[in-house]
């Protein structure tokens, strides 16, 4: 007889609930979060689960891979529809979370995240951390322009960019507060790895760019450059590299 399974995944145990098709519970647990001794778990309750459902969360994507590789039939749940249902369970323990959970993967009535491979996750963190480094450039230059202006110092524009005019700040434009001196010069080596740091993550993101099909067809439209285009047409893939539903990303400065 078919089954459906459950999991509320905190951080150290697993809830697992398994009902049947008429909704009656078969078994609950509570596993370490691994996906061995979760797999072993349900192996052990019934050799027919039809479906594994799960919320969206921070070990989703991590835990979904794991049990798709063990040939486990997981389903993503989207966070935010099944805590709508969840929300008429008077308490919510971790163990009513999983039972409610397998109920909602039971019937069907859900929206199933596509969780995509583990190399488009690696590019979207490459470009969530290039994003934040050149925040964190941005912040570190109006600082550095900031500082100066209560003692009467103003960047304003010269040639050579910034890093010349702070050159210039630091060896003489902050004679009237030398006790500025040391503060730029903890400052300018930060945002000189900074930099650094947001130039090789461009590299590699022009190199995945590169071998990215879908990119290499839009980089034919005139003017258009690798990183703009692969920002402008990241989208989920599946793991046999099918295109699936858009998804929003970082900006690339």
């Amino acid at each position: 007889m078919s089954a459906f399974a459950a999991l509320d995944v905190p951080q150290e145990q697993t809830a697992i609930c398994v009902v049947n098709v008429s909704g009656r519970v078969l078994a609950e647990a509570k596993v370490a979060t691994c996906p061995d001794a979760i797999a072993g778990w349900l192996a052990a309750q019934t050799a027919d689960v039809e479906r594994i459902g799960m919320e969206t969360g921070p070990l989703a994507v991590w835990l979904w891979n794991a049990l798709a590789e063990r040939g486990l039939p997981a389903v993503c749940l989207e966070a935010r529809h099944a805590n709508g249902v969840l929300k008429m369970t008077p308490n919510k323990t971790d163990r009513l979370v999983a039972r409610g959970l397998a109920q909602i993967g039971r019937s069907g009535w859900f929206r199933a995240v596509q969780i995509k491979s583990r190399d488009a996750y690696v590019t979207r963190a490459s470009l969530t951390a290039r994003d934040k480094l050149v925040s964190l450039r941005a912040s570190l230059e109006n600082e550095v322009r900031g500082l100066p202006k209560t003692f009467g110092v103003t960047s304003g524009k010269r040639l050579g960019g910034f890093k010349r005019r702070a050159g210039e700040i630091i060896a003489r434009d902050l004679a009237v507060s030398p006790g500025l001196v040391p503060i730029f010069e903890a400052l300018m080596p930060v945002w000189r790895d900074v930099l650094a740091r947001i130039a090789d993550l461009a590299r590699r993101i022009r190199v995945i760019a590169g071998s990215h099909q879908t990119v290499r067809l839009l980089m034919t439209v005139p003017a258009s450059g690798r990183l703009l285009r692969w920002q402008s047409s990241r989208r989920s893939m599946m793991p046999d590299g099918s295109a699936a539903r858009r998804v929003p990303g970082p900006t690339l400065a």
